[in-house]
């Protein structure tokens, strides 16, 4: 009752809003259900179809492992093209991030110009281009290296901007309060602090194109995935798990080094020991250290940076990365000469696919787009209704036993760390060409993404609706649904359109392994030489997912 006596409605107004959810609502049901029926999915076939893959493995099982040299040597290869592919798309991208800031970019026109590249260069997926390439270079690592390097563009350049955006502007102001020209004051003020970001970035995007690069060799650019995928269709499995357990344990070890020097170039590093009630002895040893040399700093008032525990270890680990990319560029089978003097080939091919035509596909492209749709819409919605409870029994904020939380993040790295399309081979292989293998091979990928960025948002809830509810009785049941959930709503609406459209992207090469979807007519358009019909699924592709992406901003909007 309110203080004049009336009545506090106890159901949610009934207004264009409410209306206009339960419209999405059903009609998001309903396109579930047509893509269900569109790629013949079936309830009892979907748990047959799991335990062929499980029979699968059971096959593959013990690994074996009598050409390791071959597979190392492979494996090696793989990691110099994602060396390589990310220090090709750090030195394009540092010029474009320039041009794009708002704060570094000389003009409207040049940053509108830079920001466009930055977009398109991400529209391709990285396997695509490979195979382009390879058609104008040929088989071999260049077409891998070249193909990362620009795709990789779409994000680094993004996230290089955005860095320098992010700067303080007050040490800029100061330098050219005293007189320093514009670009004196970019070069002393905003890279500096741009810097640690622009490295972390650079860090991420490497075991994104470790994972990228692992299946390069499906279209003739290199690496491990062509073991894997030669031993599979030739039947030889257990030599296959013995290709996927190397590239598993190098793509596991990168990421936790790489996250380890991301967390010290951000300051976090440090302050882990500090976050623990039982800090290990050698980590209270570090800090002991680092307090000394700090204060000894202090006393001699030096102006040079000590050299504490978390400066020796960036040091050590840019000396280490530097060190492999000199190896990289010297032991890679590329001959760096020719292949730079080729590059004009690029430009025949690409003149080669104006104007875009059907070339009499028409009716064979709209049937391979729609059955992509389809596939990522089955693909997200099954792996998001299996994310959630994994994401929340990943978020360390809601649950009492830290160590199952910690224990829930690494199962989830470590499915991680196999690159979905070697998944889709692998389901191929189990249950054969179409559709439904390729479905459930990304609703794989879909549970493991989308469990991270759910833990990840659950996380960054508010505590305090939940301590208000605590603190007057509520069950830990009702905790989670009256205050948790309406935090977490927003973020999960964009997370699921966000995965939509990445997952769209990536259900358009699995028809390259025989997955279903527009993928087998845009790898084969691009074998025989009609490029044309390349560059019109290219941009087919391109439009939808800007249809994706709006209609993610307006769920956005209609969900705050």
């Amino acid at each position: 009752m309110t203080k004049s006596g009336e009545t506090l409605p106890l159901a949610p107004k009934i207004d264009v809003s409410y209306i206009s959810k339960i419209v999405i609502v059903v009609t998001f049901l309903a396109l579930f259900l047509w893509s269900w029926i569109k790629i013949d999915m079936s309830i009892f076939e979907f748990f047959s179809d799991f335990q062929n893959v499980i029979n699968l493995f059971r096959r593959m099982y013990p690994p074996d492992f009598a050409e390791i040299s071959t597979v190392i040597s492979a494996m090696v290869e793989t990691l110099w093209i994602a060396l390589l592919g990310t220090l090709g798309a750090v030195l394009l991208s540092y010029p474009l991030a320039l041009l794009a800031a708002s704060n570094t970019s000389p003009n409207r026109a040049l940053r509108a110009f830079s920001r466009g590249a930055i977009t398109l260069s991400r529209a391709v997926p990285e396997i695509i281009l490979a195979a382009i390439f390879v058609v104008a270079f040929g088989t071999g690592p260049f077409p891998g290296v070249l193909a990362l390097a620009l795709h990789s563009v779409g994000m680094v350049g993004r996230l290089f901007a955005d860095a320098l955006e992010n700067a303080d502007e007050a040490p800029r102001e100061a330098l050219m309060a005293v007189g320093s020209t514009k670009r004196q004051t970019i070069r002393s003020s905003l890279i500096p602090q741009a810097l640690p970001s622009m490295i972390a970035t650079a860090l991420f995007r490497f075991e994104i194109n470790l994972r990228g690069s692992a299946v390069l060799g499906l279209v003739g650019a290199g690496g491990i995935g062509t073991i894997i995928s030669e031993s599979l269709e030739t039947i030889q499995y257990r030599p296959a798990l013995a290709a996927v357990t190397v590239l598993f344990v190098v793509i596991l070890l990168t990421e936790l080094a790489s996250n380890a020097i991301r967390q010290s170039l951000i300051g976090t590093a440090a302050n882990i020991g500090l976050q623990s009630q039982h800090t290990r002895l050698w980590v209270r040893l570090k800090q002991r250290r680092d307090t000394q040399v700090l204060n000894d700093s202090l006393a001699r008032r030096s102006v040079v940076q000590p050299w504490t525990s978390e400066r020796l270890f960036r040091l050590g680990a840019m000396s280490l990365v530097t060190l492999l990319i000199l190896v990289a560029i010297t032991t890679v089978d590329i001959n760096w000469f020719q292949m730079l003097g080729n590059i004009d080939r690029v430009q025949i091919v690409l003149k080669q696919m104006v104007p875009p035509s059907f070339a009499g596909e028409r009716s064979m492209l709209i049937s391979g787009l729609i059955e992509s749709i389809a596939i990522s819409i089955v693909a997200t919605t099954l792996g998001v209704v299996v994310a959630l409870p994994i994401g929340v029994l990943m978020a360390r904020n809601l649950n009492v036993r830290k160590w199952f939380s910690t224990l829930m993040r690494i199962i989830v790295l470590a499915v991680r760390g196999i690159p979905e399309l070697i998944i889709a081979v692998i389901f191929v292989s189990a249950m054969g060409l179409g559709p439904v293998s390729g479905t459930l091979a990304m609703s794989i990928a879909v549970m493991v993404f989308g469990g991270k960025l759910f833990a990840d948002s659950l996380e960054e809830v508010s505590p305090a609706p939940r301590e208000a509810l605590v603190s007057v009785g509520a069950s830990r049941s009702q905790e989670f649904v009256s205050a948790v959930i309406p935090q977490f709503v927003p973020s999960f609406i964009a997370h699921l359109f966000y995965m939509f459209d990445v997952f769209f992207r990536s259900s358009t090469i699995l028809g390259i392994v025989g997955g279903g979807g527009i993928g087998f007519l845009l790898i084969s358009s691009i074998r025989v030489y009609e490029f044309q019909l390349t560059l019109t699924i290219i941009i087919s592709v391109f439009a939808i997912v800007l249809v994706i992406e709006w209609l993610g901003l307006m769920m956005k909007r209609l969900y705050r």
